[in-house]
Parts: C-alpha cells; sequence; structure tokens
C-alpha cells in the first residue's frame, strides 16, 4: 500500500498558497482599539521620612505624581560591609520584598544597623581558654580542646616520662571542677595570656574606653553555665569574670541547680527574675554604668554603677554550652529612656558596686 500511495499522490503547489493563510484582521483591529497603561515614574526616596533606629531601618517613599493605578511596591535591599564603601560590587545578594502597599516599610529582624560610634568586637581567639572553639561572633565549649596538641608535645618529649592520672566520670557532663589541665602545653602568646585552669574565659578584641555601647548575647538552649560582662585588660589567667575588683558580670548557671545572679569582687547579688532568651549588655564607660537587660522586652535586670579608670573589654565565660554575640548595634531607644531614669539611682545593686583603681 505504501508503494501505491507514492505513485497515486505528487506534491503540488499552488500561485498564492491562500488556503493555508490564517485571517487575523479582527484580532489586528481588537489589538489597536486597547489603551495600554503607561508606565509609572519612579517613586522618589522622601529622606525626611526615613528613620534608623533600635537597630531597624524605615524606609519612605513618594510617588512624583498621583497614581491610583499602582497596586503595589516592590523593596529591593541589600546588606553591605560596614567597614567598606557603601556599596561593594559583587559583596551582597539583593534581597527582595514584595506585595507593599504603602509607601514606607521597616526592614527589622533582618539586619544590624552600624554606625560610626557603634562598638563592633569579634571574639579574641589567641587568648581563650584552650576548651573553647571561638569564631567571630559564637564561642563554644569543647571538652576535647587542647588534646590534638599534646600528642604533639609527647612526640617532641620521647625522652621524658610524664604520666597524668585522671578518673573516669561515670556522667556525659563532667564537673568543670575535674576538668585536667596537668597535661596542657604552654599558653600559645598572642596579646596576652591564654585563660587555663578553671576560667574558661574569652574576651573581646576591641576595648571600651568613652561613649555608650550596646551589645547582644545568647546561649544555646542546653548551655550548662555562663557569664556576660566586661572587665578590664589587667583580668588573670586563672581569673573569673565577676571574682576579681576589676570584671562585673551576670552569671547563669543550669547545672545541679538553676541560679542567675550579679558577681563583682566575689561578691554575689541573687537576680530575682527569669532568664531571658538573650541577653541585652549596656556599658556606659564615662557615666561608670553596666546594665543588663531582657534583650526582647528591654526590662532592666541588674545595672552595676561604679567609675571605670581603665579601658574594659567585654568578656564572657562559658562551660557546656555556647554563645553568639550580635555587636555594632545602636543603643535601643527604650534602654536610652531607662537609663535616664537610672541616672542617680544605686536601686539594688548598692550592694556590689564600688570604685576600682
Amino acid at each position: 500500500m505504501a508503494s501505491a500511495f507514492r505513485l497515486s499522490l505528487k506534491p503540488k503547489v499552488s500561485d498564492n498558497m491562500t488556503h493555508l493563510m490564517v485571517d487575523f484582521s479582527q484580532e489586528r483591529q481588537m489589538l489597536r482599539t486597547l489603551k495600554f497603561l503607561p508606565v509609572p515614574k519612579a517613586p522618589e526616596i522622601d529622606p525626611v521620612e526615613c528613620l534608623v533606629a533600635d537597630n531597624c531601618v524605615t524606609v519612605a517613599w513618594r510617588m512624583p505624581e498621583e497614581d491610583n493605578k499602582i497596586d503595589h511596591f516592590i523593596l529591593e535591599y541589600r546588606k553591605t560591609n560596614f567597614d567598606g564603601l557603601p556599596r561593594v560590587k559583587d559583596e551582597r545578594c539583593w534581597e527582595i520584598t514584595d506585595n507593599i502597599k504603602g509607601t514606607e516599610y521597616t526592614l527589622s529582624g533582618k539586619m544590624t544597623v552600624f554606625q560610626e560610634s557603634s562598638l563592633n568586637f569579634s571574639l579574641d581567639n589567641s587568648s581563650s581558654h584552650l576548651n573553647l572553639k571561638v569564631e567571630d561572633s559564637c564561642v563554644e565549649w569543647d571538652p576535647t580542646g587542647g588534646k590534638g596538641q599534646e600528642k604533639i608535645k609527647g612526640k617532641e618529649n620521647k625522652g621524658s616520662v610524664h604520666v597524668t592520672s585522671l578518673k573516669k566520670h561515670t556522667s556525659g557532663t563532667p564537673s568543670p571542677k575535674r576538668t585536667s589541665v596537668g597535661s596542657r602545653p604552654p599558653a600559645v602568646r598572642g596579646s596576652r595570656d591564654r585563660f587555663t585552669g578553671e576560667s574558661y574565659t574569652v574576651l573581646g578584641d576591641t576595648a571600651i574606653e568613652s561613649g555608650q555601647h550596646y551589645w547582644e548575647v545568647k546561649a544555646q538552649k542546653d548551655c550548662k553555665s555562663y557569664s556576660v560582662g566586661v572587665t578590664y585588660k589587667t583580668l588573670g589567667k586563672f581569673d573569673q569574670l565577676g571574682k576579681t575588683n576589676t570584671s562585673w558580670c551576670v552569671h547563669v548557671n543550669n547545672w545541679l541547680q538553676n541560679t542567675f545572679a550579679a558577681k563583682h569582687n566575689n561578691k554575689v547579688k541573687a537576680l530575682d527574675v527569669t532568664v531571658p532568651e538573650k541577653i541585652g549588655v549596656f556599658c556606659d564607660f564615662d557615666g561608670g554604668q553596666l546594665s543588663f537587660y531582657d534583650a526582647n522586652s528591654k526590662q532592666l535586670l541588674y545595672s552595676f554603677k561604679t567609675k571605670f579608670t581603665q579601658p574594659v573589654l567585654p568578656g564572657f565565660m562559658v562551660w557546656c554550652g555556647g554563645l553568639s554575640l550580635s555587636t555594632g548595634m545602636q543603643v535601643p531607644s527604650a534602654v536610652r529612656t531607662l537609663q535616664k531614669s537610672e541616672n542617680g539611682m544605686t536601686g539594688s545593686a548598692s550592694s556590689l558596686n564600688n570604685v576600682t583603681q
């Protein structure tokens, strides 16, 4: 049948191919009658209505001409390097917020607003305890810290004999009192000696010499013990925050019993408040005030009143857990308001306040 089909049918082309043409005349007429909306003019940023406060950015804009046909706006933004140029090519991807009905929008919880006067610091890994795993803005307790260096030391000293007896702990979490440091290698020299012994401490890498500054600290849910505060640079490598007359802190203990206290000069003041999810730290160097807040509700937890005679460093102690930091932040307006009302008042902190040289 295929052979017969090819013999009986032959291709033929007509003169004008009209039988293969489609008539679009009606559709063309409809398109010509359509009236398209004009492209709206670009909105203009209104600097007067824009606001930077409480680590939030409110962006406001207006239309050059009134246009009631606009359905919504799209806001595009990207985070930039606060230490460099306002915009660095390919530094961060653009982020989009869609379906904005009004002519302003507040970016909150997505960025940290940096100002020249804000304290932006990282953690100093060079002097931290060997049992702490330190990154720029987070620290985590590591019970195996330094063991790799101990093995290297053992190989280098084959001619000598060094025996350390360790009791085996039956519990999953060893006591901070029983952690062995006898076979630990000599301190790594940086800007200061490494913390050692039971001082599971790490300091910030930037000193506070003047002004008002604010940062926030969040602990892991299973963190057994941690302290947050400030200290002079003279804090010894065996010293613990709050147990010297040159350091001030609040301490949280979730091991064996739950306690929350303010510490200074080895004096303890129990705090009858709930430990917040995140602690805000406010340091007024010139005013001689160190206050701790619930970072979410801005409730005042405790306030030290003293006179700082030397630059102070942010200090942190952590055992069996971890801490994460948010730095380079503005002082929240609620904190500024509370600090004004606190000025000239020592309150419940009077038992721990003094002047340290």
